[in-house]
């Protein structure tokens, strides 16, 4: 009796662990959206950092973004369990903040365009003769990658708990838990990698004059800084494809036209399928970048509105 009981607590455990599995897989791509920004920003975050403080900052905003996280899991359980009809309402607001916060980063990079853009070196310079205390420096630098992460990990948690809604407490709680500690160490280990990038390639070109080893760490010092723009850019699409993604799936009749268009361009010879792929992303995307630069407009007509202390 007492063998048939463990059998049976054995198999539910292993029931359990096998949807949270199946789970943290849908939700993990369903954020990997957002992970392109994350990463990117975060990278950014630690430039002007001195070399040999590069990981250890890593190391400290790492840490920072686990605590955010012990903040966010029971947060967003507690909302699922008293009040889930919050859930769609702030996965929507979150999917909002995505496009607005890309828009105006795309804005801002538009009209800032003729002005002579600093180079790191100097604003680098320029920070650490503002900041006497190079370790106040680091730790505002921490400070403001910690700030970042949250809002980008309060949008994965959102998200992921979209996805394991239907499940019990116990079912959310290791979902969200997985995707908590797996987005985290990938997230950073990656940011430490690409921080380390033109670091790699300089070891590799001195260590000799010559062959396949000095100009793949050429390529690498030449290609570290492309990669932040490659990064960059990806993410910024990524912020329109996934915020807009959840704001249309959040209105009904946006969904259904999204939908419908794709099984339209699905009809077309040859192309089609890869089309009808493509297109709810591209309709997302459009839809995002309409809704951030709406929230953009918006919110500057607020600020006019409210007056300087100056």
């Amino acid at each position: 009796m007492a063998g048939a009981s463990l059998l049976t607590l054995l198999d539910d455990i292993a029931t359990i662990l096998d949807d949270v599995a199946a789970m943290s897989k849908v939700a993990a791509r369903k954020t990997a959206g957002v992970l392109g920004d994350d990463l990117a920003l975060n990278a950014q975050q630690v430039s002007g950092v001195a070399s040999e403080r590069e990981l250890p900052v890593v190391y400290a905003v790492a840490k920072g973004s686990f605590r955010n996280k012990l903040i966010l899991v029971p947060l967003a359980l507690l909302i699922s369990a008293f009040i889930p009809w919050a859930i769609t309402p702030l996965l929507m607001f979150g999917g909002l903040f995505l496009c607005y916060e890309g828009f105006e980063k795309v804005y801002h990079s538009m009209t800032h365009k003729k002005a002579a853009p600093a180079d790191d070196e100097t604003i680098v310079a320029k920070g650490k003769a503002d900041i006497d205390d190079l370790a106040a420096f680091e730790k505002d630098k921490i400070k403001g990658a910690i700030r970042t992460d949250f809002v980008l990990s309060a949008e994965i948690i959102a998200i992921s708990l979209g996805v394991a809604a239907h499940m019990d407490l116990m079912g959310q709680f290791l979902t969200l838990s997985v995707i908590a500690i797996i987005m985290t160490v990938g997230v950073y280990g990656l940011v430490a990698g690409i921080v380390k990038i033109d670091d790699l390639g300089l070891y590799l070109a001195k260590r000799k004059a010559e062959g396949l080893g000095h100009n793949i760490g050429l390529m690498l010092v030449s290609a570290a800084p492309y990669l932040m723009k490659i990064l960059t850019v990806v993410g910024t699409i990524a912020m329109f494809m996934v915020g807009g993604g959840i704001l249309t799936h959040g209105i009904h009749v946006v969904f259904e036209w999204i939908e419908h268009a794709a099984v339209v361009v699905e009809q077309i010879n040859v192309v089609g399928g890869v089309l009808g792929l493509l297109t709810p992303s591209v309709l997302n995307a459009i839809f995002g970048v309409v809704a951030g630069g709406l929230a953009v407009l918006l919110m500057n007509g607020v600020m006019k509105l409210i007056p300087s202390k100056s």
